[in-house]
This record gives structure tokens, C-alpha cells and sequence, in this order.
């Protein structure tokens, strides 16, 4: 059948299985948005405030859901403005498809207006990105651009169309949605060696992240971990593949990480990896990390292997095909000394909980504890809130903790968060703190629009808090614009002038208050909880230091 360009994008999207599109329309996108008119009844989209909202949601989505998010910008600035949204996708694995509008063909290269090399701009940034110079290619390449967003490791792909080719006329064919490639297992030979290794560990660890959840491999997980008799942690990224209350489960390791997961992994003799990657945040100083001990790393890249740490063992495959493979020659195992010292890092770490009464941040996240359930999606936006979330949540289900990781993303909360109940379809809890949320704030007006039921769950300290406790540590106090007390915002007024409801709490009792009134709410609900501005996140590796300069309480 002969369609438009702009009806080719959009039935394009609908045969790829997309329900629901974030973005912001535009003079470059204006016929795309024609389109998305009049197929409305079979796509949904969201219009959101400003397009770096629009990125961040298609991920939020692509992150609860696991399937491809997509976002649309016009172009110039408006596809500028996905740029951050799209490296936070990048460095954390999410499936998405850009799509952005861009001036016709025979203005390319003359600085038209609002003309724009996203591609060259995007290109760190993406696992590749498309400039669509005729209509031919238009379907061919958004199938393509799906299928690579999926397959693999999985990550961003931008498609730019010109507006000649959105308005011209061209064949389509609706084809069914394109699949992802097959996963395959590392090679033979390569199990069979760390198979080895693993079986002569007496203090073995598995430690996981993101690219766990990506394969789908959590029974196989746990099924290693019982087999060798090992604990296990994870990364930011790995948080809620496994519950939190898993009996061999640790918690988070790293800079902010357990302090029992993060010494086990300095104590054991044999780290098995599963779709991770070790960073700074993980390893701290890399001369003294894992100093004798084997790490055998399964990751479907192979560029992560042996990238930042010395292998053992790099076994490029898909985790869950992996380590299918690898269980069968896996040797039943018990190491009673082991879990006796793993035990008494436990007991290590609980003797220096947190304790104390009133508004910290470990009574606010465990009376949050108690309004969850397993399906609830919780986002958070990256600072000293992030941390006391991943600390001190507690998530049964795979695909409900929506953070940004590599990327450290000040403001993906909102967008992420709206993106990720209208994947689940569930009511989502935002932990964020006041230089967060300022940031894109705005997107309060698309979570009203939409009534989006969101709780808002804002820390509010009245400083930079995470560069504060920098600035107190390690530069003598010089709290150099860290200090947000002089703009005296009101956030109960200022989501109330955004047509949501929203309360203050000054104490637990007016935080469980404003909590039932929060999840009984159908729309967004903000609620702005006080705590002290000299909270610290602990434990805490100093920067540049090793598990050996740990600190886990002020004065250490």
C-alpha cells in the first residue's frame, strides 16, 4: 500500500509491538504527529514537558517492562534535548529508539533552522543511529533499528528522518515484529575451564548487575549459588533481580555498597561474575581490588571483559545460556568457614545500623517498606536519596528498582517513573531529593495531564547532599554552592499550582499520615519529607581508596 512517510514511521511502531510514545512535537515532526493522530486509537502518546522528560520516560518504560522504549523529538534543539536521556540509556543497557524530525534533504549542510548532525552528536552515544535520506529505506531501517535495540547487549538506536522523506509517498507492507537475535552460550571449552576454577574455591562469591535481568537468568542465579555454597551481591544495576531478603543475598557492593557484601567480595577467593561491569564505583582503587582472587566474568560483550580487571576466566555469552551450561559441572559444595566469617559480616554490618529514632533516612525508606508491594515500581533520582533507596529497600519482583547508574543522571526520576507505570500499568513510588527533582520538575505537569498515580517521595535537606558529604569529608567544610536553603521553594505549594495533591512531614507520624493519603490518591501525590542536611550515606569508599579504607561511620 502507498502511505506518507510520516504513516509509514508511525504503522512502522505499531507492527513493532509499541503501545505508547513519549515526546514533544515540532515544525520538523509535525507530520509524524499528523499520523500519530489519526492512529491514535491503536498508539498512545505522551506528551511530555520538555523532551529530555520524553527520553527519560521511554526508558523508565523500557526498564520496568523490558521491552523497547520509544521516544520523538523535532529537530534542532528539540533533538538536542534527548541527548542526556539517550547516554543514560547508553552506558545502562536500556532498549530505545530515538526518533527525531530534521530539516529536508536539500537543506542539509546549510545550517538551516533548527538544523542539527544529531547523528555525529549521538554517535558515542548509541549502539548506531540512522540518517534516513529516502523513503525507501524508512521502514526497513526503523525494523532494523528495533532489532538492534534488543538484541545483544541492548542500548539506544537513533532514527533521524529528513521532512522531504516524512511527506513523501512510498510503499509499505506491514511485517510481523522483528525478534531479537538468539542468545548463545559462551564457548565449551571456556565453561569447562572456569568450571574448574569454580569447584577449587573455598571462598567462592557471585556478584551480579544489570545484565542479569537483561537474560533473564535469576533461577540460574540462585542455582549456582546453592550448588557452590557461595553469597551473593550485586550492583546498583542488578538491584531487584533476586528479593532482598534472600537468605544468601548481601545487598549492594561498592562505593555505597552493604559493608558485609562489599568485604565478602574483598575476602573471597572466586568472584563469579554475571552481566556486570566492574567500575570505579565497584572496584575503588584497582591495584587493590580482588589482589588473589580468580573472577571468572560471563557477559554477552566481550568488550567488558578483562576491560578494567584482571580475568581468570572472560566468557562472552548470554548469562542464562551460560551458565545452563556451566551448572552441570558445577561440584556440589559446602564451605562451613566461609559462611561462618560471611556470618559474622553480617553481624558486623547490623551492629552498625543505623539505630537512631525520628526522621532518618533508614526509618523514612523502611515506613515507605510498609506501603509496597511486590509489583510496585520504585524510581529514584541519583544522589544521597539513591543510595538510602538501593540501601534500604526492600523489592520482591525482577524490573522494580529504576535508577540510572552509569551515568549518575540528576532528574531521571519523573520521566522514568511516568514511564515506568505506564508500562506496568501500577501505581510508582519516586524517591528523589530537592536538587533531583528541581531539575525536571516540569514533568509534573505530564504526570497531572495523564494522572499518572505516582507518589512522590521528596527527601528534602535543603542542600546538594552527596556533594555536601564530599565537601564535609574530604574539603574541610567548604560548602562551596551546595546550600539550597535561599531558594525557598515551596514543593507542597508548587505541585499543588501543578494540579497535584501533596503534603508536608515533619515527623513519621505525619510521613504515615501523608503516605496513606498518597497511595489512596488516583494521580500524582507529592509528599516533602524533611531530614537533616548532615545525613550521611555509609558506608563509603573515600575516593581512590580500597575495601581496606572502607568507612562506616564519621570518624573512622
Amino acid at each position: 500500500m502507498k502511505l506518507s512517510g510520516s504513516d509509514i514511521i508511525v504503522r512502522t511502531l505499531i507492527e513493532q509491538g509499541t503501545d505508547v510514545v513519549f515526546g514533544y512535537p515540532g515544525g520538523q515532526v509535525i507530520n509524524i504527529y499528523d499520523s500519530l493522530y489519526k492512529y491514535q486509537d491503536e498508539l498512545k502518546h505522551i506528551l511530555t514537558a520538555h523532551e529530555q522528560g520524553a527520553s527519560h520516560a521511554a526508558d523508565g518504560y523500557a526498564r520496568a517492562t523490558g521491552k523497547v522504549g520509544v521516544c520523538i523529538a523535532t529537530s534542532g534543539p528539540g533533538a538536542t534535548n534527548l541527548v542526556t536521556g539517550i547516554a543514560t540509556a547508553y552506558i545502562d543497557s536500556v532498549p530505545m529508539v530515538a526518533i527525531t524530525g530534521n530539516v529536508p534533504n536539500s537543506t542539509i549542510g546549510t545550517d538551516g533552522f533548527q538544523e542539527i548532525d544529531i547523528t555525529g552528536i549521538t554517535l558515542p552515544i548509541t549502539k548506531h543511529n540512522y540518517f534516513v535520506g529516502s523513503i525507501d529505506k524508512l521502514a526497513p531501517t526503523i525494523r532494523e533499528a528495533f532489532h538492534l535495540a534488543k538484541s545483544g547487549r541492548p542500548g539506544p538506536v537513533l532514527v533521524d528522518v529528513p521532512k522531504d522523506v516524512q511527506t513523501a509517498m512510498g510503499d509499505y507492507e506491514p511485517q510481523p515484529s522483528v525478534a531479537a537475535d538468539l542468545p548463545a552460550a559462551a564457548k565449551e571449552i571456556r565453561i569447562q575451564q572456569a568450571a574448574a576454577t569454580i569447584n577449587a574455591a573455598k571462598r567462592p562469591f557471585v556478584y551480579f548487575g544489570g545484565g542479569l535481568i537483561t537474560s533473564g537468568a535469576q533461577e540460574e542465579l540462585l542455582a549456582v549459588a546453592e550448588k557452590i555454597d557461595a553469597p551473593i551481591g550485586c550492583s546498583m544495576m542488578g538491584i531487584s533481580a533476586i528479593p532482598t531478603d534472600h537468605p544468601r543475598f548481601l545487598g549492594m557492593q561498592g562505593m555505597h555498597g552493604h559493608y558485609a557484601c562489599s568485604m565478602a567480595m574483598h575476602q573471597a577467593d572466586c568472584i563469579v561474575a554475571l552481566g556486570c561491569r566492574f567500575n570505579d564505583r565497584v572496584t575503588g582503587d584497582r591495584a587493590k581490588f580482588a589482589v588473589g582472587t580468580k573472577i571468572v566474568h560471563i557477559d554477552i560483550d566481550g568488550a567488558e571483559l578483562g576491560k578494567t580487571v584482571t580475568l581468570a576466566h572472560g566468557l562472552r555469552g548470554d548469562v542464562k545460556k551460560t551458565l545452563e551450561k556451566l551448572l552441570p559441572l558445577l561440584e556440589q559444595k559446602t564451605h562451613p568457614q566461609w559462611q561462618a566469617a560471611v556470618a559474622r559480616l553480617r553481624e558486623e554490618e547490623r551492629q552498625g545500623t543505623d539505630s537512631r529514632e525520628g526522621m532518618t533516612p533508614r526509618n523514612v525508606i523502611g515506613l515507605l517498606n510498609r506501603y509496597l508491594n511486590e509489583n510496585t515500581p520504585v524510581a529514584t533520582d541519583v544522589g544521597q536519596h539513591q543510595m538510602w533507596a538501593a540501601q534500604y529497600l526492600n523489592l520482591k519482583k525482577t524490573r522494580r528498582f529504576i535508577s540510572s547508574g552509569g551515568l549518575g543522571t540528576m532528574g531521571f526520576g519523573m520521566g522514568a517513573a511516568m514511564g515506568a507505570s505506564m508500562g506496568t500499568g501500577e501505581r510508582v513510588v519516586l524517591v528523589t531529593g530537592d536538587g533531583s527533582f528541581g531539575m525536571n520538575l516540569n514533568e509534573l505537569a505530564t504526570a497531572v495531564a495523564n494522572r499518572v498515580p505516582l507518589v512522590i517521595l521528596l527527601l528534602n535537606n535543603g542542600v546538594l547532599g552527596m556533594v555536601r558529604q564530599w565537601q564535609t569529608l574530604f574539603f574541610d567544610k567548604h560548602y562551596s554552592n551546595t546550600t539550597l536553603d535561599a531558594r525557598q521553594t515551596d514543593f507542597v505549594k508548587l505541585a499543588q499550582a501543578f494540579g497535584a495533591q501533596a503534603s508536608r512531614a515533619l515527623t513519621l507520624e505525619e510521613l504515615e499520615a501523608a503516605l496513606d493519603q498518597a497511595f489512596a490518591c488516583d494521580g500524582p501525590y507529592l509528599i516533602d519529607c524533611a531530614i537533616d542536611k548532615d545525613e550521611f550515606v555509609l558506608p563509603m569508599l573515600p575516593p581512590g581508596g580500597s575495601m581496606d579504607d572502607i568507612i562506616t561511620r564519621i570518624g573512622d
